[in-house]
């Protein structure tokens, strides 16, 4: 009953199981409330009939929480004894059962279900001391759904998605504490979608959406853009504009101040939108369109995606030399160019760190810089003091900007400060609650705190929705932990890629863990027969070697990542596999000179 209770008063928002726990136990309570939840979350659907794969009531959101989605009626005072009541179930109320109070706001489409869950029980905790909801956050949210792109022209979907990601930078900025942008991987999800607004703001959990469409003829564009209010489906504000390219900076401000305007109401005084460029010179003009492209490329985060980013991204700082938002897009690529390709780090992150400077040399405010600078001298220089500060110095400037709090859990993480780490996970999945990659870290902060049962509930969702997401993959390491070996192995059969390091270095460390020595060898062999042909990350060795039990090869390949700079050092502190490891001095000596110990 108070669970219920509890989803129906926050109807179409998530509870997560954090907020569960504090009002239905209260704040310190340690005992198995996540058998608890799950146990109430069961009953309530078995009276309400309703299928977990195909809900009308109550939505799952894996790993966070759950929403009631159901519609929901008010009926008030006086006027329920006249209100109909068609219950929406086959389960009725005994005829001899008492009339029960109802309270001032109620719903009618479960009020019998609810009813009937008194008669059968008070299996719910009714003695515990209630912890009264705290006051519902005056933090709005607000999509920008994918601009539609009206020429006709596919070739031309960098721009319409560039305009979409210019409008979430430009809201992003507007109130921060009180006005939060779900961030683009989210709303890529509706591209083309026809999803209704209604299922839409459930799913992202928003109050507005903007909808736009564009076409462009030559110089010119032609754009049309609308606010809506998602409870209503009203339609609070609307515009079109018919503009040169070169004043669609300015353009997006004045819609940005257009909509700040038509909300300012719930947001109380707002803050003025920050003026922008009217035109761009030629050159400008040119510069930015190669950066839309850049940023198109960067979005698809795979290696060719990379390497044309980069490629756009440097002909615009050539366009425009005093073009920091172009550097700063050269930064990231650099940053990110070196996981999808296996190159060695060195290649790319003295580029990474150049352009992540120039950028900030130009243009002190722009987050996408912050963060790519913080990565570098993590992953790198392992400068973990100057890595946090730029960190939150790009969550300053946006508080909005998703991957800066994404890249910040894992920071912290790293640190083995995995409440911090949590909450700023937290964060990120407000802002993209459709992100894989943002779900799948969550899932990896939770596997590294010791979590492993919570670690895998995470990377399953995850996979459910894609079975070959990359970083989801690491479930294996949770079913490692705990013993589970066979189910570590159906996994690498469906994803097996014999030419890939990564395979065979799971193989050698499932096959070791588990005692299987001459399948470890026979992996460890292909391993090392790639290193003859390819640059292979010497974290890969010292992983096999230390589930292996041999600790002074693992320890020998250790020191070769760090004269490296592998990033993969990062993991050291919090990596279960490296649990063997942490009473050798070597391995405590690296440990110092990586940072991750006094």
């Amino acid at each position: 009953m108070e669970l219920l209770l509890f989803l129906v008063e926050h109807r179409g928002e998530l509870v997560t199981r954090e907020q569960i726990v504090e009002r239905i136990w209260g704040k310190g309570v340690f005992l198995d409330t996540d058998n608890s939840i799950n146990a109430a979350i069961s009953k309530i659907r078995q009276l309400l009939r309703d299928d977990p794969e195909q809900p009308q009531f109550i939505q799952t959101v894996t790993g966070r929480g759950y929403r009631f989605i159901a519609p929901v009626t008010e009926v008030h005072g006086d006027d329920l004894a006249a209100a109909p009541i068609t219950p929406p179930l086959a389960t009725s109320v005994p005829a001899s059962q008492p009339a029960r109070a109802i309270p001032r706001r109620w719903l009618i489409p479960v009020v019998s279900a609810v009813i009937f869950a008194t008669a059968i029980g008070g299996w719910f905790l009714w003695t515990r001391s209630r912890v009264r909801p705290q006051p519902a956050t005056a933090r709005l949210m607000i999509a920008v759904l994918p601009f539609e792109n009206l020429t006709g022209d596919a070739t031309q979907d960098y721009f319409s998605d560039g305009m979409t990601e210019e409008m979430i930078t430009q809201l992003g900025r507007l109130d921060p504490d009180r006005l939060g942008v779900i961030a683009r991987t989210s709303v890529m999800h509706y591209k083309h979608s026809q999803e209704s607004l209604d299922q839409i703001g459930r799913s992202l959990g928003v109050q507005y959406v903007l909808e736009g469409s564009l076409r462009r003829d030559g110089e010119r564009v032609r754009i049309a853009a609308q606010l809506i209010q998602v409870k209503d489906q009203t339609h609070l504000w609307a515009r079109e504009y018919d503009r040169q390219i070169n004043g669609l900076l300015a353009l997006q401000s004045e819609i940005a101040g257009g909509i700040s305007d038509e909300i300012q109401i719930a947001l109380g005084n707002r803050k003025p939108v920050a003026p922008t460029q009217s035109q761009l010179s030629p050159p400008e003009s040119e510069a930015y369109d190669l950066y839309l492209k850049g940023l198109y490329c960067w979005n698809k985060r795979d290696a060719d995606g990379l390497r044309e980013a980069t490629s756009y991204f440097q002909q615009a700082t050539l366009k425009d030399p005093n073009y920091a938002r172009a550097y700063a897009g050269l930064a990231n690529s650099y940053s990110l160019v070196g996981g999808y390709t296996g190159a060695p780090p060195g290649e790319f992150m003295s580029r990474a760190r150049a352009a992540a400077q120039r950028a900030l040399e130009l243009d002190d405010s722009l987050p996408e810089a912050h963060t790519a600078l913080a990565l570098v001298v993590q992953n790198y220089d392992f400068d973990w003091q100057t890595s946090e500060e730029e960190f939150k110095r790009a969550i300053a400037i946006n508080a909005n900007y998703a991957t800066a709090h994404q890249w910040y859990a894992e920071h912290l993480m790293w640190q083995g400060r995995f409440d911090e780490a949590l909450r700023e996970s937290e964060r990120a999945r407000q802002l993209d609650p459709l992100s894989l990659i943002i779900a799948s870290d969550n899932g990896v902060i939770l596997l590294y705190s010791r979590q492993y049962d919570r670690a895998i509930e995470q990377f399953r969702g995850v996979l459910d929705l894609d079975p070959h997401f990359s970083r989801a993959q690491m479930i294996t390491h949770a079913y490692l932990e705990k013993g589970m070996y066979d189910e570590v192995l159906k996994i690498l059969e469906t994803v097996s890629s014999p030419t890939a390091p990564w395979y065979w270095k799971e193989l050698a460390t499932v096959y070791g863990r588990a005692g299987r020595n001459t399948e470890a060898q026979h992996a460890l062999g292909k391993l090392l027969a790639l290193r003859r042909e390819r640059s292979v990350d010497p974290m890969e060795f010292a992983t096999a070697y230390v589930c292996m039990g041999n600790k002074s090869r693992a320890l020998s390949f250790l020191e070769q990542a760090y004269a490296q700079h592998s990033s993969g050092l990062a993991s050291l502190k919090v990596d279960p596999l490296f649990d063997p490891l942490r009473n050798e001095r070597r391995f405590r000596d690296l440990l110092r000179r990586v940072g991750l110990s006094q």
